[in-house]
């Protein structure tokens, strides 16, 4: 039995698909082509319904429900907390980035961001798409 790859989406993919931004409606189809592994979990959850309209909300729950939804083990908490420790003396590790690697790792996943200076540093793959606004 063949394994393809896993992918964890980030909140960037979500965002910018329900705005239709970055090329991120191509990207989904190219990996949903690839593989039945792709995910999100709770941090990216959380971060993307934060703002928007209400239709883009819509969008994005109708995404999520298209993903498998994980929640964040023990065992992806404590990879995160070894993350932000590990990084509290070089730079500021935001919870939600760090729960995402996290989950990754637990996953053996690849983190799909547009952000991916988000986790450089972290040993967790990471496929960027598009490019990062400043």
């Amino acid at each position: 039995m063949v394994i393809g790859p896993r992918y964890l989406l980030d909140t960037t993919v979500l965002v910018d698909h329900a705005l239709g931004q970055y090329g991120a409606e191509e990207l989904l189809l190219r990996l949903f082509g690839e593989t039945g592994d792709i995910f999100t979990c709770d941090a990216v959850v959380a971060e993307a319904l934060t703002g928007g309209t209400d239709e883009e909300r819509r969008v994005i729950e109708h995404l999520v429900d298209a993903l498998e939804y994980v929640s964040t083990s023990p065992a992806a908490a404590r990879e995160a907390a070894a993350f932000r420790r590990d990084r509290g003396r070089t730079g500021r590790r935001h919870l939600g980035d760090a729960i995402v690697a996290g989950v990754a790792i637990s996953l053996g996943a690849t983190i799909v961001t547009r952000n991916a200076r988000d986790f450089a540093g972290l040993a967790v793959p990471v496929l960027s798409y598009g490019t990062t606004s400043a």
